[in-house]
């Protein structure tokens, strides 16, 4: 059985960045949601013993046709919110060290050169989607964007696996910041575990 991330803060402990009524909403209902049609989806298709990557990175060709709707947007969903949901933290904010750090530094010439390009892409989604700095086996980085609950993993067959990624979907942000997705994106960045995406690059898939 699939399960959601479990949160190591509060739901108010966000504050004032993104607000307790938004992550009570997105998290309990929206992140809820997905992961029971998820599991609802995968019981039908047999894969619930998969492992998520695994599913979403072969969904094209292991997932009946009749199914294969249902595991890519319900997937996509559990997947994008369990990274989403489990690299926010109240103490987060700045910038990444160590081999994540300097390689975001190496591709992106700098931190600020990063947050600018993938801010851009977030805000220039157009609709529902998210933003997404995504690594490959050999430590590569690139930034991409995928509309719905899209992601790398299941757009490239794995060969890209998101590490960071911004939801630009309303629910996630709309309750405090209205129409102003770009408010909402300089305010997400002082929220970020950035040790938590550093974990993530470091166990990415090789």
């Amino acid at each position: 059985m699939f399960e959601q991330v479990k949160l190591s803060y509060k739901l108010d402990a966000l504050e004032p960045h993104i607000d307790a009524l938004t992550m009570e909403t997105h998290y309990t209902k929206h992140h809820a949601t997905y992961t029971k049609n998820l599991n609802d989806a995968a019981e039908k298709a047999g894969i619930t013993g998969k492992a998520i990557e695994d599913v979403l990175s072969n969904w094209k060709k292991d997932i009946p046709e009749e199914l294969k709707a249902a595991i890519r947007n319900n997937g996509g969903g559990f997947y994008n919110h369990n990274l989403y949901f489990g690299h926010l933290s109240p103490e987060g904010g700045g910038e990444p060290a160590g081999e994540l750090g300097d390689k975001i530094k190496e591709t992106f010439s700098g931190f600020s050169d990063f947050k600018e390009q993938i801010s851009k892409a977030a805000i220039g989604q157009f609709g529902s989607g998210w933003a997404w700095l995504a690594a490959n086996g050999d430590g590569s980085l690139q930034i991409m964007a995928s509309p719905n609950q899209d992601n790398p993993l299941l757009e490239t067959e794995g060969i890209w696996q998101p590490i960071f990624g911004i939801d630009v979907w309303e629910h996630a942000y709309y309750l405090k910041y209205k129409n102003l997705r770009a408010d909402y994106i300089k305010a997400f960045f002082e929220v970020v575990d950035w040790n938590k995406v550093a974990d993530n690059y470091a166990n990415r898939r090789r």
